[in-house]
């Protein structure tokens, strides 16, 4: 029976999900190897194969942090070199940038290093003006230089960048194609196919991530796709990208940059699938795994999408600090995050004050009940607390070390002048505090109450400590979802195909009409389908008819920032809902300013066909029963369930809601029942 694969790849377990054609989910967890991820994916797969020999996989779909962790300086994911070769004059604009300050009264902060060693920016003599026209031809002796260059260099890693080559890439071309014929071996990456927008430093450094990035993408894909011969797999391989939309493994890998934010994007797939199954208009996505936190909204179905983020950005209090990475533009789902996972480690400064984070312990050494390491961490204050079994995790299948834990803690509350239960209790508030701060990011910020919304809580870690977030929110309703620990898997087998394609216009309204939009949508809406054509394979009946959606990028002349509506039948009323816009993001609207059109942009989305999921049940937890947890500030004897005991009739807390592979805290003053295959928590 063919079966749909998804793995997604975490900072601790590495976790695999497969649906055959009935919609039965089977699922299980591996260690993550984060020196090497493409080992954990293969084991995963390796033991689905013990698990069912005869398993026939259609479908494989992934998502992976390796070129986050490549930016952020992984160990054994060192960058390669980049050259740049890009128009004379402007080979400083990746480190000028736009002088942004990520702290900004410190006076000694560090911008972040380079891509490109400033001996390989490259320079040659050309010059296309905003319209497209050509001022100066380009110096095809300059070219040879830069050319010479990159062979005495031995750089297998290029990009092209000139100014205006998002209106006119001639000159793009024509050097790409030089290089290309001189170089064979070298990746060649273009700013105008990149990125072609306007704005250089944002399509310039898009570019240099891209390169940077293709090499090590290429090498992990490839290594996943060898594993997967020796295993005799041959499904296709698909890729999560940032905004949530999956593309074939080896197309992805020349565009590397769009997969920065993979693996937070499953989940908030996911999590969007179960509001649409069970009519929940308003759902927080709330992820909290294994190293970090995360948080997205979801409105009637709809994910929130942004346009540009800085790719390996320092994040402060949720927020990533404008100015501490490398911007790139592409769409990415919206989201904040904290580094507040399992693994987070918790610390005690000189003057005796009780800290938590950034810093993980990942999957090795892990916490301190796994037995490497005397870090304690979130994993261990919850143990100490008996919210988490003191013998085993998964459901027994791995054993920890609660004596561990309590020594880890019992060591730094000495430190802090704590008690080892008012260590515990602190770090657990410290860190429900910090993820609390990422929801009201993603709510308050944007303009959004978070009392309206629904909490769906998964992720190892989440359903955990869902409740305290929401309290502190003033939310009364969590959703916990079927296998909430391996959620994020469960998002890339309900993941659909797209393809994100935008045009620059940049002109008034008064110099358009409404067919010259109609004619540029209708080109990029040919480009699209056939993007999205070309990803479809044997498998196209999984898939629904493709679904297209027009945007239009539009400000007010002089305006440096724009904003997003959705294309209308006219242009008159698209400049309405712009005015409409802009009303309800800055509280005013100015009718009689010329409007300026900026960007178009189409993404064509192929749904996954819906089917009725049933997940596998793992064999319940021995330690069902009764436990002894501290609550509010008190040791209670807490009802340990499982979810099938729901079924039946709701539960009234305290009582945890033991499974495989999460744990669910109802605390006092809260009733949990099950609706279908989801556990609802509801305030009193």
């Amino acid at each position: 029976m063919p079966f749909q694969i998804g793995i997604d790849v975490g900072g601790t377990f590495t976790d695999l999900v497969a649906v055959d054609e009935t919609g039965a989910v089977t699922t299980l967890k591996v260690p993550s190897t984060p020196t090497e991820p493409a080992k954990a994916v293969l084991a995963a797969l390796r033991a689905f194969q013990q698990h069912d020999s005869a398993t026939d996989i259609a479908l494989l779909c992934h998502s992976t942090t390796i070129a986050t962790n490549a930016l952020l300086g992984q160990l054994h994911l060192e960058l390669p070199r980049v050259g740049l070769i890009t128009t004379a004059g402007f080979r400083d604009v990746i480190e000028i940038g736009r002088q942004n300050r990520s702290e900004l009264y410190n006076l000694f902060v560090e911008r972040p290093k380079p891509l490109v060693k400033r001996d390989d920016r490259l320079c040659v003599r050309e010059r296309i003006d905003y319209r497209g026209n050509i001022l100066l031809e380009l110096n095809e002796g300059d070219v040879v230089a830069a050319i010479e260059h990159l062979k005495r260099q031995e750089i297998t890693t290029l990009a092209v960048c000139f100014l205006n080559s998002y209106i006119n890439a001639a000159h793009e071309e024509h050097v790409a194609q030089l290089v290309a014929e001189a170089l064979p071996e070298i990746a060649i990456v273009q700013s105008a196919r990149a990125n072609p927008e306007y704005r250089e430093y944002e399509r310039f450094s898009t570019a240099v991530v891209n390169a940077a990035l293709r090499p090590i993408v290429g090498r992990y894909v490839n290594a996943v796709r060898e594993g997967l011969c020796d295993l005799e797999i041959r499904a296709p391989l698909y890729v999560m990208q940032s905004h949530g939309g999956m593309k074939r493994a080896e197309d992805v890998s020349l565009s590397p940059a769009t997969l920065i934010e993979s693996g937070p994007a499953s989940g908030v797939i996911a999590a969007a699938a179960l509001a649409r199954e069970h009519e929940i208009d308003r759902v927080l996505s709330f992820d909290m795994g294994g190293t970090t936190a995360k948080a997205g909204t979801i409105v009637n179905g709809r994910v929130q999408v942004m346009h540009e983020f800085e790719a390996a950005g320092r994040v402060r209090g949720g927020r990533t600090a404008k100015g501490s990475g490398y911007p790139v533009r592409f769409p990415f789902i919206d989201l904040a995050e904290a580094s507040a996972g399992g693994g987070t480690i918790a610390w005690g400064d000189d003057a005796g004050m009780l800290h938590v984070g950034p810093s993980s312990a990942g999957a090795d050494p892990g916490p301190a009940c796994y037995g490497k390491s005397d870090l304690a961490t979130v994993t261990d204050a919850n143990v100490v607390l008996g919210r988490l079994r003191t013998d085993a995790l998964l459901g027994g299948a791995f054993p920890i070390q609660a004596g561990r834990s309590c020594a880890a803690i019992t060591a730094l509350g000495e430190r802090c002048g704590l008690s080892v239960i008012e260590t515990a209790a602190g770090i657990v508030r410290l860190v429900d505090s910090e993820m609390a701060k990422i929801v009201r990011i993603v709510t308050v910020e944007r303009g959004l109450d978070p009392r309206d919304f629904t909490l769906l809580a998964f992720g190892g870690n989440g359903p955990l400590h869902a409740c305290a977030v929401a309290e502190e929110l003033h939310i009364r309703s969590v959703v916990v979802p079927p296998s909430p620990g391996l959620f994020s898997a469960f998002g890339l087998v309900v993941a659909p195909l797209q393809a994100a394609v935008v045009a620059p216009l940049l002109r008034t309204a008064d110099q358009s009409s409404d067919e010259e939009l109609r004619r540029a949508f209708e080109g990029l809406r040919l480009s699209a389908l056939a993007e999205l054509q070309a990803q479809f394979t044997a498998n196209e009946q999984a898939f629904e008819p493709a679904i297209v959606t027009e945007t239009i990028e539009m400000r007010y002349r002089g305006q440096s920032y724009e904003l997003s509506v959705p294309a209308q039948q006219t242009m008159h009323e698209s400049i309405r809902a712009f005015h409409e816009a802009h009303a309800a993001t800055y509280g005013y609207s100015v009718l009689d300013e010329p409007v300026e059109f900026v960007n178009l942009r189409l993404t064509a989305t192929a749904p996954r066909k819906p089917m009725p999921y049933r997940f596998d049940a793992h064999p319940p937890s021995k330690a069902a029963g009764h436990r002894r947890v501290w609550l509010n500030d008190a040791w209670r004897e807490v009802r340990i369930i499982t979810r099938d005991a729901l079924r039946e009739q709701g539960v009234e807390g305290p009582a945890i809601v033991d499974e495989y592979d999460a744990t669910t805290l109802i605390p006092p003053a809260w009733t949990a029942t099950l609706k279908e295959t989801a556990l609802h928590l509801r305030a009193a």
